[in-house]
């Protein structure tokens, strides 16, 4: 149990015995600034207008039932706040859990646990990974391995969208005929392998080629492992699609007007706006028919309870129809859907124009060969996916601690260094037993503690950007814990500060792994 849990455990408690509430909704969150100690929380002002009184004085009646080994003091603040100090036998504490627990510090027990579906990435096999393509692969690769650390069961998949238009416009590109609108050297290197005049059956070869030639490939080197690759091809193929649509039927969801099937998404007013088409009154099935019966086939078919899928910012328009589609098949509340924002590559102060289907653009194996893995995967994940982003090529390339990806790397490089100095040298007792940590030294630790709590943050709000800034900020901590402590004085160890940079050297490689980044241990 983390320690936030620990807090919001004993405040429920005391709200149950002494005020005989349940179900109260309050924050824990850290102190702004360590003289109002390391949490706080707000449940007295929350109260304060149910019971018309003074939220100051709720705290404090509130602060009183709350004594703890875990803290030095509890208190009441104003303008009603509780804050909790943690006690140095608590800091000590999880210094040693961290170095029992080893690369499990930061998993978490989740309440229940759910079997998830992330779908991400998804790219038309119609040309090679993009730049705007990675951005929701790290994205959901680094949400999967949060969700695994806390506790759920988590599948990886990527949707082939290997039927319709877009294959048809590659064949057509494929063929260079009135109807191309894809062109550049891969298209080049198709037209000479690929025979044939019909554009669908050109384009299903072509869309084949690209994905076993340059999307895998491009996804292996991005340093993720799907689970699965479905193909849409096969939603058509097997009758997926028309048992979709005999069981919306037999649901009495979908009519027919002006010659089209339509779907009864206006039924759900709080997702969509109007109802929509399934099939066209030429016949033609929509897209929006297909994806249907793609989730209900992770749903229904699968027993998924949450999916969760990384569209592109173009698809905002399509996600109220999406979830209102899969509410009307009885999954309400199951689809959770976030956009990635556009990008811009940045060199030298200016953008780099990018269009897949002009033939200008910059590949994922690109940008890793310029700049590396460790530094693409870090770079795409410190921005918010819901805010576009720069990449900035030129600090990415600087290889110097003005790069947060080797300021991090270097904090890892530095305690290996600091470990291998301390081997067969004589350890120093009398601090080895207890001597009070210094501040550098209990903030260090105060930061440690943070890492399962953001895990559990993260898995509840998807927030992954808020991983790479924690490695900065814990690599933070340790430079400034080694220029103010010193672990060998003497030619001797000094015993518990090597604990210490020990623990840091795990929890640096816990969230770089969950991140996809290497830890080097020399630079």
């Amino acid at each position: 149990m983390t320690i936030k849990d620990t807090i919001k455990q004993k405040i429920n408690q005391v709200l149950k015995k002494k005020y005989k509430l349940e179900n109260i909704e309050f924050q824990v969150a850290y102190s702004p600034q360590s003289e109002l100690g390391d949490y706080s929380c707000n449940v007295a002002m929350a109260l304060a207008k149910k019971f018309k009184k003074n939220p100051l004085e709720i705290g404090q009646d509130i602060a009183l039932e709350l004594a703890d080994k875990n803290f030095t003091k509890v208190e009441a603040a104003k303008p009603g706040f509780i804050n909790f100090y943690l006690s140095e036998k608590t800091l000590k504490k999880t210094l040693g859990e961290i170095l029992e627990k080893k690369d499990k510090y930061g998993e978490i027990k989740a309440e229940k646990k759910l079997k998830i579906q992330i779908e991400f990435i998804s790219a038309n096999p119609t040309g090679p990974l993009t730049l705007a393509n990675g951005r929701g692969g790290f994205a959901g690769d680094v949400l999967a391995n949060v969700l695994s650390l806390a506790g759920h069961k988590v599948a990886r998949e990527y949707l082939v969208n290997n039927w319709g238009n877009q294959v048809k416009i590659l064949g057509h590109s494929i063929l260079k005929d009135k109807k191309a609108e894809y062109s550049g050297e891969y298209i080049n290197q198709l037209a000479k392998q690929i025979k044939g005049d019909d554009a669908f059956g050109v384009g299903l070869k072509g869309a084949e080629i690209i994905l076993e030639k340059y999307i895998k490939p491009a996804v292996q080197r991005m340093g993720i492992k799907f689970d699965h690759w479905f193909y849409e091809k096969e939603l058509h193929e097997k009758g997926k699609i028309d048992k979709m649509l005999e069981e919306l039927e037999k649901k009495n969801l979908v009519y027919k007007k002006d010659g089209a099937t339509w779907l009864k998404t206006a039924d759900m007013r709080k997702t969509d706006d109007k109802d929509r088409v399934l099939i066209k009154s030429n016949g033609d099935k929509t897209y929006f028919l297909a994806d249907i019966a793609y989730h209900w086939d992770k749903f229904h078919q699968r027993k998924f309870d949450r999916v969760i899928n990384l569209w592109g910012a173009d698809h905002h328009g399509y996600v109220p129809r999406m979830k209102s589609a899969v509410e009307l098949i009885g999954y309400q509340g199951q689809l959770e859907i976030f956009l990635m924002q556009i990008m811009r590559l940045i060199e030298n102060g200016k953008e780099v124009r990018m269009s897949k289907r002009k033939g200008r653009y910059v590949t994922m194996d690109e940008l890793i060969n310029e700049v590396g893995l460790d530094v693409t995967r870090f770079f795409f994940l410190m921005h918010a996916s819901n805010k576009a982003m720069d990449f900035d090529l030129t600090l990415a390339k600087e290889k110097s601690q003005k790069n947060p990806v080797y300021y991090v790397q270097y904090a890892h490089a530095r305690i290996c260094s600091i470990i291998e100095k301390s081997r067969g040298k004589l350890g120093i007792p009398t601090e080895a037993s207890g001597q009070e940590l210094k501040p550098t030294e209990k903030e260090l630790i105060k930061e440690m503690i943070k890492w399962p709590e953001l895990i559990q943050e993260v898995a509840e709000n998807y927030e992954v950007h808020k991983l790479p800034f924690y490695a900065i900020a814990l690599a933070d901590k340790f430079h400034n814990f080694y220029e103010q402590c010193r672990v060998i004085k003497n030619n001797q160890v000094v015993k518990d500060r090597l604990n210490l940079v020990k623990a840091v050297k795990q929890v640096l490689e816990n969230v770089l792994r969950t991140l996809g980044v290497s830890a080097p241990e020399k630079m």
